[in-house]
């Protein structure tokens, strides 16, 4: 019977040994992808996250790979447990493949430095798509 107990009692402090202590960052997806947009539209999309460690999560960065990808992001701790969002802003004026990469630097054991991904293809602009004012010119 001790030697069950004392068995139990070391596979336990090796078990916690192996559980990093600290913030832990785990995303529902890695890559967001598109799909084929038309230019100009609606070019958000957001990374859902949850907090699986013991400590609050703080997202010190996150930044898109050009100009073009803009990130944002809590900029409260998440507490242990919680779920946040990341939100991506794509430029969608800009025709042709989307392949761009948004680098997260947090305080989590498991990845202080996290690669997200956004995938997909914008169209080329209409033909003759410009600004028209549809009630014609102006006559005073």
């Amino acid at each position: 019977m001790l030697v069950l107990f004392i068995a139990g009692a070391m596979s336990q402090a090796v078990a916690q040994e192996v559980a990093p202590s600290g913030a832990q960052l785990k995303f529902d997806k890695d890559v967001h992808d598109y799909g084929t947009v038309k230019n100009g539209a609606d070019g958000s999309c957001t990374f859902d996250f949850t907090n699986t460690g013991n400590a609050p999560l703080i997202i010190s960065n996150a930044k898109g790979s050009c100009g073009c990808t803009v990130p944002s992001w809590p900029k409260e701790p998440v507490a242990p447990g919680a779920t946040a969002t990341i939100t991506v802003k794509y430029d969608t004026k800009r025709p042709g493949a989307i392949n761009k990469s948004v680098t997260i630097t947090s305080n989590a054991v498991n990845e202080p430095t996290k690669v997200i991904r956004i995938k997909g293809n914008v169209l080329p602009k209409p033909e003759g798509a410009s600004p028209v004012n549809p009630a014609g010119p102006t006559v005073n």
